[in-house]
């Protein structure tokens, strides 16, 4: 029910910053959760980091200290502020949201998804 669009990906060389928004289209954010997953060619879908309506967040290892994730309540979106990019970066970038409790970390466990926007990170 919830339709979420992506933007802000490219092309930028190692340790440039980029910032991805998700915002949702027809409709405000309803779900507990909005969640950055990336898939790299060949590699499962993972998640990057995840914001809940109450503020808490999570971040996945590799990106602690330069991915930063936030919500624009005026604008209804949802950001990630990427740092520091490493070309391990490159990825399809997806947002997702999720009405389970706590943060989901699987894929499976969030609804509604963008369509993903490409991030290539040169070395």
């Amino acid at each position: 029910q919830v339709q979420l669009v992506e933007s802000g990906g490219g092309l930028v060389q190692a340790g440039g910053s980029l910032r991805l928004s998700c915002a949702a289209s027809g409709r405000t954010f309803s779900s507990s959760t909005v969640g950055w997953f990336r898939q790299a060619p060949g590699k499962e879908r993972q998640l990057v980091a995840a914001l809940k309506w109450s503020g808490r967040t999570f971040y996945t290892d590799s990106v602690k200290g330069r991915f930063t994730i936030s919500r624009d309540n005026a604008k209804n979106t949802v950001d990630l502020q990427m740092n520091s990019l490493k070309p391990e970066d490159t990825a399809v970038y997806y947002c997702a949201s999720s009405d389970r409790g706590g943060i989901p970390t699987v894929s499976n466990l969030y609804d509604y998804w963008g369509q993903g926007t490409q991030v290539t990170v040169s070395s």
